[in-house]
């Protein structure tokens, strides 16, 4: 598993839990989903996120682009 892989994992469990906990335990629960959300929102413009940072530092790898990806190869024409 990547770093990106694994925090789309974490932050997609975070807002579904945090959901059901608004929706079964208290509404409060929603503002919780509202801060993954925010942070999922300045991790795309800053592309810097405390979880990536946590992440790396215990060992997980980053995704290496492979030739076939965007960006990287020569063009098709």
């Amino acid at each position: 598993m990547t770093v990106e892989r694994t925090l789309r994992l974490i932050s997609g469990a975070f807002v579904l839990i945090s959901l059901a906990l608004g929706y079964w335990v208290s509404p409060y629960w929603f503002l919780f989903t509202a801060f993954v959300g925010l942070n999922l929102f300045q991790s795309g413009i800053t592309n810097w996120c405390p979880a990536m940072t946590i992440l790396r530092r215990l060992g997980m790898r980053d995704a290496v682009a492979s030739p076939g990806q965007a960006g990287t190869g020569p063009r098709a024409a």
